[in-house]
């Protein structure tokens, strides 16, 4: 069908079911930020620039970067100057893309440019300020997705709608979203046939300014990825969980303050494995997800219906930091043992508390206990005397099944801990 240059029409294009099967992507944010990679404890470190280059007198924590930026690199230096440190020596896209796809993850999003208008391939509208032009001299994009196409990860995109400082966008934004923002977001599309196009910024105009309709129209109609891109809902101040893709949270809600307003779309949580997307230096050990935080909101997310868009911030000269490395892999683990309950499932009873979650998949139901199968576990699933009920990774353990008052209770034979089949959540195959 034609889509219209309408939000209920763009609203009735179903999320390719590709995206809702896959569960499990990886965000990356790295540009010129990731030089000084500073932030105080909660924010997030890829806003470094803006403090750094604005006018108008700072607020709150606002100073700090002021402060730390003349402490360490003087007052004549410009953000712009930390194109010199973005090097990029030790990028490989393949470790890259191979350690994602060791993750269990699906898909990936580039931050092919932030609101500091930097990207991270050649582009015609960002002359010299794109990592072709300056700096290591490298397409990103296109070594990133040369290696996931060999992988079987699929490629994706993030592109601020805004730029902190171009000129045209602060002498009139709508000139700017037709000039520049519309061009480039076609450009890319049309270049690297991106799977996902995660877009941001858009929170100051409604989406009117932005053409957002427009775009999508084309996008849905004509661009060389129609039948399969994924787009999301950041494409205008109204549309965040009502209009656009997929209905994105981060660190859990949107705006801060609110869910998703459909509950029948596709969501998707993004959220870095500490408090910043882009690395920030600064951050200690603790202020990681622990493995077992990780998998357990994972679960969560699954069962509720929702992806996972984790969130990896690489070092200037391109190294996904250890600790980042150990939670991609530990999660992976996990899934190579439970990744049947998890990859193409749909959600059974969500939002659910208490140490069981539930995902649904081909007639079967999959119950994800949160913690040790050691005692016995009654679940929301109806008993009956044909059930039958496997511990994911360990299928020749004799669970015994039992009527708890019409609910299936199980109860667990003695299991020597160092047997389990992995660690912090274990799946429980029901079928019947």
């Amino acid at each position: 069908m034609k889509y219209e240059n309408n939000w209920e029409s763009l609203n009735s294009r179903p999320v390719p079911s590709w995206f809702e099967d896959a569960k499990l992507g990886i965000f990356i944010h790295w540009g010129l930020y990731s030089v000084p990679a500073y932030a105080p404890f909660g924010d997030y470190a890829e806003w470094y620039g803006w403090p750094i280059g604005m006018n108008e007198e700072p607020q709150g924590r606002q100073q700090m970067y002021i402060d730390f930026h003349k402490a360490r690199y003087g007052e004549n230096f410009k953000y712009s100057d930390f194109v010199s440190g973005f090097t990029a020596e030790n990028f490989d896209a393949n470790e890259w893309v191979e350690l994602f796809r060791k993750s269990g993850a699906k898909y990936m999003n580039l931050v092919s440019k932030h609101h500091d208008g930097f990207c991270l391939y050649k582009t015609d509208h960002a002359w010299n300020w794109n990592s072709v032009d300056v700096g290591p001299h490298r397409d990103f994009c296109a070594e990133l997705k040369a290696a996931c196409d060999e992988k079987g990860v699929r490629f994706g995109v993030y592109h601020s709608v805004y730029e902190w400082f171009h000129p045209t966008y602060l002498e009139d934004p709508e000139k700017y979203a037709l000039e520049h923002l519309i061009p480039m977001l076609k450009e890319i599309v049309t270049k690297y046939e991106p799977a996902t196009l995660f877009t941001d910024g858009e929170w100051s105009h409604p989406s009117s300014v932005w053409h957002s309709t427009e775009f999508l129209q084309w996008l849905y109609n004509e661009s060389p990825v129609k039948d399969y891109i994924v787009p999301n809902d950041r494409w205008g101040n109204e549309t965040r969980g009502r209009f656009g893709g997929n209905f994105t949270t981060e660190y859990g809600t949107i705006d801060g303050t609110r869910k998703p307003e459909n509950p029948d779309r596709v969501t998707e949580e993004c959220r870095g494995i500490g408090s910043s997307f882009g690395w920030n230096r600064f951050e200690r050990p603790e202020h990681y997800l622990s493995e077992k935080a990780l998998i357990h909101m994972f679960v969560d997310l699954v069962s509720n219906g929702s992806n996972l868009l984790l969130n990896v911030g690489p070092t200037p000269d391109g190294r996904i930091p250890v600790i980042m490395q150990e939670r991609l892999l530990q999660l992976g683990q996990w899934l190579e043992v439970n990744g049947e309950g998890i990859y193409g499932s749909r959600k059974y009873l969500p939002g659910l508390t208490g140490d069981v979650r539930y995902t649904s998949k081909d007639g079967k139901i999959y119950a994800w206990l949160l913690r040790s199968p050691f005692r016995p576990v009654t679940l929301d699933v109806d008993y009956s005397e044909n059930i039958r009920a496997e511990l994911l990774g360990l299928e020749s353990a004799a669970l015994t099944l039992e009527n708890d008052n019409g609910k299936l209770r199980i109860v667990f034979p003695p299991i020597d801990p160092d047997e389990l089949p992995c660690r912090n959540a274990f799946g429980i195959r029901i079928s019947f």
